[in-house]
């Protein structure tokens, strides 16, 4: 799962738990802790044998937390796997500034929606994949026309894999 703390993106995941002991991987480094959470939100952290105890707030049905901890506050937002997956996905398209439509992340095709030689309008979709069980629209950058197509529908394709090249007119 990825989390947002304030401006900061971490990649944590749960590797096991075991009553109050839980061990987690932060980023690729892999912290062991006893972790003991109270209904009133305080919270109790032990780690390296030093003590924490913060308090969290929750509001219900949300992935939203606030974190008190020695006289600091942390924002923290829980990201859910679409969320990451619609950020690499824009990054992707918006990074390269290209004319390739590039899979961020393995994926199933699940609509094609254009074929070489097709004109089509900034914001037109272009494919509908699906990743995670959830699906996602790619549109097109800008106007341009369809140069290629490198995949079908029900195709696997893999993260980086080039699924449609476009020529600009510029």
């Amino acid at each position: 799962m990825e989390i947002k703390i304030g401006d900061r993106l971490a990649e944590v995941t749960l590797l096991s738990k075991d009553g109050n002991r839980v061990s987690i991987d932060v980023d690729g480094k892999v912290y062991n802790v006893d972790v003991c959470m109270f209904s009133n939100g305080q919270c109790s952290i032990l780690h390296k044998g030093i003590s924490y105890n913060p308090f969290v707030v929750h509001k219900e049905h949300s992935r939203h937390y606030g974190v008190s901890l020695s006289y600091s506050f942390y924002e923290i937002d829980m990201l859910d796997s679409m969320a990451k997956y619609m950020r690499m996905r824009k990054s992707s398209v918006r990074e390269r500034e290209d004319d390739r439509i590039i899979a961020p992340m393995p994926s199933k095709v699940i609509r094609l929606l254009v074929e070489p030689g097709q004109k089509v309008q900034k914001g037109d979709t272009l494919i509908v994949l699906e990743a995670m069980k959830m699906q996602s629209s790619v549109e097109a950058p800008r106007d341009c026309t369809v140069e290629s197509v490198s995949c079908a529908e029900d195709d696997s394709v893999m993260a980086d894999q080039l699924l449609i090249k476009l020529k600009f007119e510029d």
